[in-house]
């Protein structure tokens, strides 16, 4: 029987490089290219420059600190729903159910949901609960850093569950063995969580981290629904040049979806720099 060759196995992927290739690829590369371009001059940081007097630092540092502290919520409440789910309990199907609803509902309806949650005072479910602690209400718009925690507890309730459900993958797949061995050598329940589970998942966590990172920085309707363009993104920034009619304003709209591909390219490398060691 002849075995078949390298070229055959790339005839079969070929219509999906294509697809790929032209609907992704092609696409960002023209935007790329674009934004070093004006109607009158070609390759010229002009489009760049113009974006420091629009916001531009203040949308990346809020879109970076929106994208580190949603990631570092839902990663810690993955692990724990995680290591939860991996053990036998009654009352699992109900608790499975209710770690993974969150998924199905639609990301405007949540960011309406929440904007009822956290409503700006007097009012709103999150105020009636500081309300019954004996607790001052509070003002969950006064401020940016405000405002970024309201959009992080929001985008961590709707996507928490697929960081988990990635997460419990990765700890089925430990061996029992090792906690066993581990516990008869005297390692606590946390000992062995850092020296056994955090080194066997570091694979799952890098999968998880990159998903829920690129969404993260690409981040839009939630936080334009719940807080609007109080606190600016580079998502915001983008479309409100891109939605603009000016043509001016067309080119800061692709230098400044340019600068969002360079930020998601550059986390992706960092996480597959951390999570790529020896298993």
């Amino acid at each position: 029987m002849r075995k078949p060759n390298d070229l055959n196995y790339l005839l079969f992927i070929f219509p999906a490089l294509l697809y790929v290739g032209y609907f992704s690829f092609y696409p960002a590369a023209r935007a790329v290219y674009l934004s070093f371009q004006t109607p009158h001059s070609h390759f010229v940081l002009v489009n760049y420059k113009s974006l420091l007097y629009y916001g531009l630092s203040s949308a990346v540092l809020n879109t970076v600190a929106l994208t580190v502290g949603a990631l570092l919520i839902q990663l810690a409440i993955g692990l724990g729903a995680a290591s939860i789910l991996l053990r036998e309990f009654r009352g699992k199907r109900v608790f499975s159910a209710l770690v993974i609803i969150p998924m199905g509902v639609a990301t405007v309806v949540a960011a309406v949901t929440f904007s009822f949650i956290f409503p700006p005072p007097p009012g709103g479910y999150a105020n009636a609960l500081l309300e019954l602690l004996h607790l001052p209400q509070f003002n969950w718009y006064a401020n940016t850093l405000a405002s970024l925690f309201t959009v992080m507890v929001a985008d961590s309730w709707k996507n928490t569950p697929i960081v988990t459900l990635i997460l419990l993958a990765g700890m089925s797949g430990v061996s029992p063995d090792l906690y066993r061995a581990a516990e008869i050598d005297g390692a606590g329940a946390l000992r062995r969580f850092i020296h056994i589970t955090l080194p066997n998942i570091r694979g799952s966590i890098a999968v998880a981290l990159i998903i829920r990172g690129v969404s993260e920085f690409n981040i839009f309707a939630l936080p334009l629904v719940l807080v609007g363009y109080r606190i600016p993104l580079l998502t915001t920034l983008t479309y409100e040049f891109y939605s603009s009619a000016s043509i001016g304003d067309y080119y800061y709209s692709l230098a400044s979806a340019t600068i969002l591909l360079a930020f998601v390219a550059a986390f992706i490398l960092v996480v597959l720099k951390l999570g790529g060691g020896r298993r």
